[in-house]
């Protein structure tokens, strides 16, 4: 039997790396990175290497799995859908839709099959209650970019390569490969960056691998980026260093933005921040005289109770700097597919909105579709009219990656019905009735649809199986499909792709009544995501516009080019990225400054003793990749990391094992000393607590770790977005 190469492209960070799979048969027999790759050149982390043992884990679900007497029973596709049928329906019927939940996890950005054919699952359900992990860790950059520039994913990424100067809040990059920025090799990046004069500085509570890689690293108070981030916007006014430059024409409410600063001198906030007046003053000048410079601020800045605020004030000090939209500064990245801002009539837009509804018991406001995934516990538990009595969850595993985790086991077992699309029996789908496997990611097509709008360099690149997919079992936008004409009350058994051809065809009505039969023509014979995406890069701003552009991109051409296309260097967008309904850049939005109060009393709250804060690894992705060989061996990584100083006076020693208790509960884990924390602060990671019983994940069972989110008050969030708090939070710790 021959052995074969491939390309791929990575499917489990937002790196986005490029990789090169020898095969023989069905087996891998090597994965490196590719060195022709035009967007990671070479580049690759464990993750990539791992997706051999994904490929390969004997855990990984391979067929329906149904329970009975409180078992899982291995079924059939059409015995599965006929359960889902059964126990699903009676519900919708009886109690309306709002009686069901969606929930949609962070593995389904990295599969376009899943995140294209999600919305029409959505529509089908007809229900309020739609959640994802984006309140976990991102929607106040969403929100803060939508309100200023006019839709939720223009988010400005730093042009590394051409800066001279980047501040980095609350990120380690050099861990995650960026985070709302895809940038393989930040490492080398960055080091290609000094080398040639750049400095970089890391402002976190704990020197990451990030800032032992840079020129200088400023601890900050957990929770503490507000007031440094106030005390930055004030120095700018105060000192007359705004210089707005190209944006000059393009931004809207200056002023009303200097008047909502005056209130926020950097020495007013060095208590709540923990950095001196003086250091405040000192970056604020910094960015202000450095030619090509950006702030960037990333997960530790957006799980806290001024998430929204921090994600604002970062733009607000790049665009007073002269820095967005840049080069060398935070750019907007041009992505080829699928990117809103680049569609419609450019420069003008009809903007975002919040709260259309909210959430039954909190009362919390919708942000971008959904509710906080921190109120889906209350809603199942909660009587009444539109109580939630079922859930699809499409993976998705909250009871290890949402706060109070026990709090929503629990509710899970409480449920009439639950769904789970997932390729694992874990802490989540063990509560569900019926489980819906996907496929391995080496047996499907893979092109980023989210990531390119968040990319280092413009770039195209598409990548096919590796491995035929198994006989009989469908892909997951087939999955989707049936499940919604299930919803529907239509016939789910018959053609599925019928239900694409009709489902493409109503989209197509809507969005080009007058060129849909042409169009849809033009896609032919395509099916599924690849229609869809040949559908996008043809309209898209690099597209060949259906032969009006010969020389434009379409799928086959993205297809045809084995490393991906390469399309440039970030390029200045503003005024034609802009969707706000003024044309302008909003600076200083209305319920944004509304929660400038709230800063005031907060810096007037005591500090904690002890606060704790979360840490990312290069080994691990959130709860689902600690059953992999490659990612688990090496040293415990579920440690408790403890200042020197603070261990000596709590008691604690290295290896020992301590507990860490809130009001929400406490958990035991082991205890690791280093000095790269600040004092008062302790790190775990998330993700963790594999023990649960029922969990089919043998070797994470081996060293489950503990499971920060089981601490974690449910109700403490960003009011403006709903993102959970999950950093800085108080807690005691003793030792066992």
């Amino acid at each position: 039997m021959s052995q074969q190469s491939h390309y791929r492209i990575c499917p489990l960070c937002e790196a986005c790396c490029g990789l090169e799979i020898r095969s023989e048969g069905q087996r891998v027999l090597s994965i490196r990175g590719a060195e022709n790759d035009v967007f990671s050149t070479g580049f690759i982390c464990p993750k990539g290497i791992s997706l051999k043992d994904l490929h390969e884990d004997p855990d990984r679900l391979r067929q329906p799995l149904i329970k009975r007497a409180g078992k899982f029973v291995p079924a059939s596709w059409d015995e599965a859908f006929e359960e889902v049928e059964r126990r699903l329906l009676p519900i919708l019927r009886e109690q309306g839709p709002d009686a069901v939940a969606a929930c949609i996890g962070n593995p389904a950005a990295h599969k376009i099959g899943l995140l294209a054919y999600f919305p029409k699952l959505a529509r089908a359900l007809g229900t309020r209650n739609i959640f994802s992990a984006s309140t976990l860790d991102q929607m106040p950059k969403q929100l803060s970019s939508g309100l200023m520039y006019g839709h939720w994913l223009s988010i400005a990424v730093p042009d590394l390569p051409r800066s001279d100067l980047l501040i980095i809040l609350g990120a380690n990059p050099l861990v995650s490969n960026g985070s709302l920025w895809t940038v393989p090799d930040y490492r080398g990046k960055a080091r290609a960056m000094r080398e040639r004069g750049g400095r970089i500085i890391v402002i976190d509570p704990r020197k990451t691998e990030t800032a032992h890689a840079a020129d200088e690293h400023l601890p900050i108070r957990p929770g503490g980026d507000v007031f440094l981030l106030l005390g930055m916007v004030h120095t700018l006014f105060d000192e007359g260093l705004v210089r707005l430059k190209h944006l000059a024409g393009h931004v809207k409410g200056l002023e009303t933005l200097r008047e909502a600063v005056l209130a926020y001198p950097p020495e007013r906030m060095a208590s709540g921040c923990a950095i001196p007046a003086e250091t405040q003053r000192r970056l604020a000048r910094e960015l202000a005289a450095t030619e090509r410079a950006s702030l960037y601020a990333r997960i530790g800045s957006c799980t806290q109770r001024f998430g929204t605020l921090n994600s604002w004030l970062v733009d607000v000090i790049n665009i007073l700097t002269g820095h967005l939209d840049a080069i060398g500064g935070a750019m907007f990245p041009k992505a080829a597919a699928f990117a809103a801002n680049t569609q419609g009539r450019p420069g003008v837009g009809k903007g975002i909105s919040t709260g259309r509804r909210r959430s039954r018991v909190s009362q919390a406001p919708e942000v971008f579709g959904e509710l906080p995934i921190s109120c889906l516990a209350e809603e199942i538990e909660t009587p009444g009219p539109g109580q939630v009595r079922a859930l699809i969850a499409i993976a998705s595993n909250p009871v290890l990656s949402a706060p109070n985790g026990p709090r929503i086991a629990r509710a899970l077992d409480s449920l009439d019905f639950m769904l789970s699309l997932d390729i694992y029996l874990n802490e989540t789908s063990r509560h569900a009735d019926v489980i819906l496997p996907g496929l391995s990611p080496l047996e499907e097509l893979h092109y980023d649809l989210a990531f390119p709008q968040l990319s280092w360099r413009n770039q195209a690149r598409y990548s096919g199986p590796v491995f035929d997919k198994p006989a009989g079992q469908p892909e997951e936008w087939q999955t989707l499909l049936r499940l919604a004409a299930l919803l529907e009350g239509r016939d789910w058994r018959g053609d599925v792709n019928a239900l694409d051809d009709e489902a493409i065809a109503s989209d197509l009505q809507v969005r080009m009544a007058e060129q849909a039969g042409a169009v849809l023509a033009a896609l032919a014979p395509l099916r599924g995501p690849e229609r869809l995406l040949d559908l996008a890069l043809r309209s898209g701003p690099y597209g060949d516009q259906f032969g009006r552009r010969p020389e434009g991109l379409n799928l086959a051409k993205v297809k045809a080019a084995a490393a991906g296309i390469d399309l440039g260097e970030l390029q200045p967008r503003i005024p034609e990225l802009l969707r706000t309904p003024s044309g302008q850049i909003e600076l200083a939005p209305q319920q944004l400054l509304d929660d400038l109060p709230a800063v005031d009393a907060a810096l007037a709250l005591p500090l904690p003793a002890m606060s704790l804060i979360g840490r990312r690894d290069m080994r691990s992705g959130n709860s689902w990749m600690h059953n992999l060989p490659v990612l688990a061996k090496g040293p415990v990584r579920c440690t408790l990391l403890v200042h020197p100083d603070d261990a000596a006076g709590l008691g604690l020693r290295e290896g020992g094992r301590a507990c860490v208790s809130t009001a929400q509960g406490e958990l035991s884990v082991e205890v690791g000393l280093s000095a790269d924390l600040m004092r008062g602060v302790l790190s775990l990671p998330h993700g963790w607590g594999h023990d649960l019983p029922g969990v089919q994940l043998a070797l994470a069972r081996q060293r489950p770790g503990a499971n920060l989110n089981a601490l974690l008050d449910d109700r403490a969030r960003d009011p403006l977005s709903g993102n959970s708090v999950l950093s800085g939070v108080a807690v005691s710790v003793r030792p066992l």
